[in-house]
């Protein structure tokens, strides 16, 4: 026998933010309890609006499995004194509610033990459900920092809890929490449907809910307004750009979507499309309006979560909001336009970048002196890198920066356009904070790249060197994020540096505190950071990273070689046999010594030698990582002969010491692009 079980937690309207996680929380956690207990059930289906937390559990078992009890009690040696049971083993019988003659005896490895053993009817579901309820309103507890408290009593949520709604089929559990009592009744649409609505039953919810107005499932109300969206766009003659952080945002603030579009004032049409757009998005949550070839049109698109009868009025509201906003970004546009580029560069010394490590200017200064090395290095233009380096930082004085953080660097860009500088470097300017976050894009031109490495190195030099590197999610100066992007500049972008020098140098720049440390930790961490860049399995990146290259390019040439070599016939065997050799020379180690040729004894072991020969110049021949690898995988052979031929520990001396420099000289062709004795074999 089976039910379906629903519950529902109505409130006051919730933080966007936390909607779907909520409703995730309580379906995971009442889930989860289920199958803890063993409690079978057939799917569960969770809902979410501003307004609602609920789940929909079908099929669950009316009653929890029949439960084998096993207690292991004092050892018997302890059990029995005498022959008669000792107050150990009566109070562990008396503890389970059976006489010592009836408990068993268990042998395990440490001796003989008393233990009892029983079945015990499973619990009836619904009696269980007050525990679980609890259990995921703690999981729920822990997703929201700051909870709220009202009216007298000592319950927290994220927002006061209006109503309580707990279905155990057609009957009503008996759950008590935020001080209300569970009953059947739910709530429809503030305003189109404000009085209480009956459930019945658990497969009535979303139904009822939707003729009360309120769409309770949230992907196919996101999927809604998505449509909505899109064909409104239309009407218009253009296509909405619909990001999908905001469309789940914008889902979590409404329960009856409904799509209006309402008009922005030519003349805003001037202002950069970034600014538009953040202004648009992140301030209005509205979605902006492009036409056929991409530009933006004078239109937004918004959602309202009301089915108005003086639509023109909500029109006219959205309107009204909007345009001081934009008429703000314009004026911030036109001001920072006069600043001169310089001077705002000046101001930075004023503006505290971290306190042991200076003034924003001064990182600017670090980052300039580290561009133009790097510069020098990759044979870039160097004053393109340092004019550009120098003017990175301007716009975090600008008024519009100031008003719209998420702008910095873009501004910066359009402002050293205006300004008069060249394309090159009002481009590098733009793109020094790339790539922004994981997948986004690295920065395109040759000096970008360059001033975003030494913004990043500099960021990272700085504070690793003041002993404050990221420790578990805590991450405020987005260290992971700038380590990242170090790595996929230098790999995508295919500049072949020294990053182990490019640290040195930018750890050498930083105030002289540094501890002492922290270079080499710093660099473990780069080191880690490229272990999730590079798709590789854990066997190919260590044998890698034992070649101690400095160059992430090079590593990941090295790291793309080594992939195709393991899947040659021959890679798991020659694996092995380096394996061999490695452990042979940890014991023996025959130093430098070069071989003899006159000590080699014909067969096997001039065979291997000869063989040594052929791969060293068919890889230098090849010249890459991939021609040395599939010329080294031609020594398996020899390599196999040699082992079952040749005792390489023989008695006499210089034998043994010859023998063991031919397995140096093997062991070195082998750690010549990776160390093959790490991959599996």
């Amino acid at each position: 026998m089976s039910r379906d079980l629903l519950l529902e937690i109505g409130c006051e309207d919730l933080p966007a933010r936390y909607v779907q996680a909520l409703a995730q929380a309580l379906s995971s956690g009442i889930c989860e309890g289920l199958d803890a207990r063993s409690i079978s059930y057939e799917q569960a289906h969770s809902f979410a609006t501003p307004r609602r937390i609920a789940v929909w559990v079908r099929g669950v078992a009316e009653q929890q499995p029949d439960q084998d009890i096993e207690r292991r009690g004092p050892a018997v040696a302890a059990a029995y004194k005498d022959g008669a049971p000792t107050r150990a083993a009566q109070g562990f019988a008396s503890s389970c509610g059976v006489s010592v003659d009836e408990l068993q005896r268990i042998d395990t490895p440490k001796g003989e033990w008393l233990v009892y053993r029983a079945t015990e009817a499973g619990a009836q579901t619904a009696m269980l459900i007050p525990e679980l309820f609890g259990d995921a309103l703690k999981r729920m507890d822990q997703l929201v920092p700051k909870r709220m408290r009202w009216g007298s009593g000592d319950a927290t949520f994220v927002r006061p809890v209006l109503w309580l709604l707990a279905l155990w089929g057609e009957d009503v559990l008996p759950l008590q929490a935020f001080g209300l009592s569970a009953d059947n009744r739910s709530m429809g649409h503030r305003f189109h449907a404000p009085d209480h609505i009956i459930i019945a039953a658990p497969a009535q919810y979303e139904e009822l809910l939707q003729t009360a107005h309120v769409w309770s499932d949230f992907d196919s109300r996101r999927e809604e307004i998505r449509r909505q969206v899109e064909n409104k766009a239309a009407e218009l003659g253009g296509s909405a750009r619909i990001d999908e952080a905001l469309l789940d945002e914008v889902t979590a603030l409404v329960e009856w979507p409904v799509v209006i579009a309402g008009r922005i004032e030519q003349r805003f049409l001037e202002l950069p499309p970034e600014v538009l757009i953040a202004t648009i998005e992140q301030h209005q949550r509205y979605f902006p309006v492009r036409d056929a070839q991409g530009a933006l049109m004078p239109a937004f698109i918004t959602v309202s979560n009301i089915e108005s009868k003086d639509v023109a009025q909500i029109i006219t509201g959205n309107e009204r909001v909007v345009t001081p906003r934009l008429a703000d970004a314009m004026f911030f546009w036109n001001q920072d336009q006069k600043q001169d580029l310089d001077a705002l560069v000046a101001r930075l010394d004023q503006v505290t970048f971290q306190q042991k490590l200076g003034s924003t200017g001064d990182k600017v200064r670090r980052t300039v002196t580290l561009a133009e090395q790097l510069a020098a290095a990759l044979g870039a233009d160097q004053a393109t890198v340092r004019r550009a380096a120098e003017l990175a930082k301007a716009d975090l004085q600008t008024q519009m920066v100031f008003e719209i953080p998420e702008l910095q660097g873009l501004m910066g860009r359009y402002y050293a356009a205006a300004a008069g500088e060249s394309p090159d470097v009002a481009l590098a300017v733009g793109e020094h904070y790339f790539p922004v976050g994981a997948g986004a894009p690295i920065p395109a031109s040759s000096a970008g790249q360059i001033v975003a490495l030494a913004d990043k190195l500099d960021t990272l030099a700085g504070i690793f060197s003041i002993g404050q590197p990221p420790t578990g999610s805590k991450d405020p100066f987005a260290l992971r994020r700038a380590a990242l992007g170090v790595l996929r500049i230098l790999i995508e972008a295919e500049l072949d540096l020294d990053l182990r020098a490019a640290v040195a140098s930018a750890w050498a720049a930083q105030p002289g505190n540094a501890k002492a440390d922290g270079q080499q930790a710093l660099w473990q961490f780069l080191v880690e950071r490229l272990r999730g860049v590079l798709d590789c399995s854990p066997e190919i990146f260590n044998a890698v990273a034992a070649t101690e290259t400095p160059r992430p390019l090079d590593f990941a040439a090295r790291v793309a070689a080594v992939q195709q070599f393991q899947q040659l016939p021959e890679a798991a065997a020659l694996a092995a046999a380096h394996k061999r050799v490695r452990n042979i020379l940890a014991k023996d180690q025959a130093a430098d010594a070069a071989v003899d040729t006159a000590l080699l004894e014909d067969g096997a072991e001039a065979g291997l030698y000869a063989a040594l020969q052929s791969c060293e110049a068919a890889a230098e021949q090849a010249g890459d990582y991939v021609g040395s690898l599939r010329a080294l995988a031609a020594l398996r052979a020899p390599v196999d002969t040699f082992f079952d031929q040749v005792m390489v520990m023989a008695d006499e001396p210089k034998l043994r010491n010859n023998r063991l420099a031919l397995l140096a000289e093997l062991d070195r062709l082998c750690r010549s692009v990776a160390d093959i004795s790490c991959l599996p074999g």
